[in-house]
């Protein structure tokens, strides 16, 4: 059986074991305290196992938490971060762990992200397209989406994020005659054809 030869306190308070007069991992303060460990101590293999599990769970459930003190994240996204650090079962561990604190809201994120992007003008396409890559789902992402279409009377946010596009970026080349050039680039923003007629025409003054 391994031999637990020294345990040395780290700079980040945790605790290193050396199995062996070899570095195996460490533990953080509460999971070193409560397996009573002690210089010499003999362990099973599965008992190493286990604290190897116990090491990784609380490591990857830290590393969440370094996450979102940065910013907010959708489940998803937090966990495929997790998984280039841990194994998917540890990462889901510690997903499913900072779920139950309440820090994940996927809805609430969904609509702020949203909203974010719609005040960068990018259109709806660009907008689903960035929910899905952080993790979020198509009806949840659908739903955000709805939360920030406009009222009876008010302007469509895609339109207007097209016109504003236009108006900061290529008005030059819509004077120039370059109408197909305007076009062509609010498509392969995401914009719909009817929205790309509509932003490339004159406005009308009483708009």
């Amino acid at each position: 059986m391994p031999r637990l030869t020294r345990i040395t306190e780290t700079k980040r308070g945790r605790y290193a074991l050396f199995l062996d007069d070899e570095f195996a991992f460490s533990l953080d303060e509460d999971t070193f305290a409560a397996a009573g460990l002690h210089a010499g101590d003999e362990l099973t293999e599965p008992a190493v196992a286990e604290l190897r599990r116990k090491s990784d769970a609380r490591r990857a459930l830290d590393k969440a938490m370094d996450l979102l003190a940065l910013r907010d994240h959708a489940a998803g996204e937090l966990y495929a971060k997790l998984c280039r650090r841990f194994d998917p079962h540890t990462a889901a561990a510690a997903v499913a762990r900072v779920g139950e604190l309440g820090l994940l809201n996927d809805a609430g994120f969904a609509r702020r992200r949203a909203a974010e992007l719609l005040r960068k003008r990018k259109s709806r396409r660009e907008i689903l397209q960035d929910l899905a890559a952080k993790g979020i789902d198509r009806e949840t992402a659908a739903d955000a989406l709805a939360a920030l279409m406009p009222a009876d009377g008010e302007e469509d946010p895609d339109l207007a994020s097209a016109r504003a596009l236009v108006e900061r970026q290529y008005a030059r080349k819509l004077a120039e005659g370059k109408t197909q050039q305007v076009m062509a680039a609010l498509a392969r923003r995401g914009f719909s054809h009817a929205v790309i007629r509509a932003a490339v025409q004159p406005r009308d003054p009483e708009e």
